[in-house]
């Protein structure tokens, strides 16, 4: 039902614990979200501890909100809250058969002169976690027949990947290239994300990896969303001009409407690491990550 819309409280909260102080340490966090297309943000904060020395907020190329900070005080623990509250309007239902063949898609993408941050052609290339696997190109090829609408495809990929593919927290790292998460048949959402962006490149086609939050409490009468106790990630593939930019949660076999919030965009999950950076210390470190999502409204 197009025209309505949820507004959602996110509260998350990233803990890194260390075996030893750490004495200095710059991060890059990339954990406030932005207003997008059908989303809103109404307010969102960040609550640091220990304070950092420097705070310099900023939008990266594709338009992620991006916090720099440097902690030069001594810790044994970094905590990083954010509050936000969230309009996402419901989408209209897209119609994958209206959308062009998907060979029309790969010459449109390759014939382009549209070098911006929205730009399809930032999202055909390799990237530094989504590398071309010519065994992920095959399995996804199955999917897109002589001029099959390239939509329709991309469903039928997405539901495939959520068949053949078992979730299971640990089975792989945040490093895990997409090739051997593909190998291995399990992992969790960014893994799912990647392999299904490393098909569709694969054949020329757009795919964007998005990081953010599923609704913590399930719709009455269905089953939770995995993935909806954590950050989650899905896919963004382009349809043409004329139809735009499509969500997909291979994870769950669904398309990405308003039980999906969006925090940041990029070709894959380096480009959106919540936390990343630079700590002088030494030992291991535990992170521990909170998510809630609670429709108010």
């Amino acid at each position: 039902m197009g025209g309505s819309r949820l507004i959602y409280d996110v509260r998350q909260t990233t803990t890194h614990t260390y075996a030893s102080k750490v004495g200095f340490a710059q991060h890059v966090l990339r954990l406030t979200p932005i207003d997008r297309p059908h989303q809103r943000v109404h307010a969102a904060a960040l609550d640091i501890v220990p304070q950092p020395a420097t705070w310099r907020e900023g939008l990266d190329f594709f338009g992620n909100r991006t916090t720099w900070i440097a902690l030069d005080e001594p810790h044994d623990r970094l905590v990083v809250k954010v509050a936000a509250r969230i309009v996402v309007d419901d989408l209209e239902e897209p119609v994958p058969d209206a959308t062009p063949p998907w060979e029309t898609i790969r010459d449109q993408v390759f014939a382009t002169s549209d070098l911006g941050p929205t730009s399809p052609i930032h999202f055909i290339f390799p990237s530094r976690q989504v590398s071309l696997a010519p065994e992920i190109k095959s399995y996804v090829a199955n999917s897109f027949g002589p001029s099959r609408p390239v939509l329709d495809g991309a469903i039928e990929v997405m539901q495939r990947i959520k068949a053949d593919f078992t979730y299971e927290i640990g089975a792989t790292t945040v490093t895990t290239t997409p090739a051997t998460a593909f190998s291995l048949r399990r992992g969790v959402c960014q893994d799912f994300a990647h392999i299904m962006i490393a098909g569709l490149r694969g054949l020329g086609l757009p795919a964007a990896y998005v990081s953010g939050y599923l609704r913590t409490v399930a719709r009455s009468g269905m089953a939770k969303l995995a993935g909806a106790d954590a950050m989650h990630a899905w896919v963004l593939v382009w349809c043409g001009a004329q139809a735009g930019w499509h969500g997909l949660d291979p994870t769950n076999a669904a398309l990405a409407g308003d039980d999906h919030v969006v925090l940041a965009l990029g070709r894959d999950y380096a480009d959106v690491a919540p936390i990343d950076g630079v700590v002088f210390g030494s030992g291991r470190q535990r992170l521990d990550v909170t998510v809630t999502v609670t429709p108010i409204a």
